[in-house]
């Protein structure tokens, strides 16, 4: 690698943020709960830490692709990976709001079944979410921003049915 970072154009800019990473990261999150989950009793600062580790993984596989698809075309810089780094960053950042929600479960009286459905729900609504800024962001009508949501939703919805049918 070379230090200039002239040879990499970065992918975003904060005018046109890319979400990708936050819906992907939030989908990802919610298939860590229930895959936990269907585990059996799984203690709530184990849970947070696959939630974390889990996004740090996705994060570092995510950089490595993009780098290496750059690497055949591009000398790499130092500030490629960093800035490369950045912008994978929401899939970790996704992963933080449920790890929250299973921290502070505690403080709810919440049993270890009541804190994944909170992590899970947490982990959805932020997948709803990002998806429907997204497509905000990109200029989209309210109803594609309906639909947009729509269709993260019913993601998400599969991964419930899967969490309920995976526990009976």
């Amino acid at each position: 690698m070379n230090g200039s970072s002239s040879e990499y154009a970065p992918v975003t800019s904060e005018a046109h943020a890319d979400y990708t990473g936050a819906i992907y990261g939030s989908l990802l999150a919610a298939s860590v709960v229930v895959g936990a989950g269907t585990a059996g009793s799984f203690p709530r600062l184990h849970l947070i830490a696959l939630l974390l580790c889990t996004g740090v993984v996705f994060w570092a596989a995510h950089v490595f692709s993009r780098l290496f698809g750059l690497r055949m075309v591009h000398h790499l810089s130092w500030g490629a990976v960093r800035r490369t780094g950045k912008e994978e960053r929401p899939i970790i950042e996704a992963a933080v709001p449920p790890a929250a929600a299973v921290a502070i479960s505690p403080f709810f009286g919440m049993g270890e079944q009541e804190t994944a459905w909170l992590a899970l729900a947490v982990a959805l609504v932020g997948q709803v979410g990002w998806a429907t800024v997204a497509a905000g962001r990109a200029g989209a009508s309210r109803g594609l921003m309906a639909i947009a949501g729509a269709i993260n939703l019913f993601l998400g919805l599969i991964i419930v049915f899967l969490k309920v049918a995976l526990q009976h």
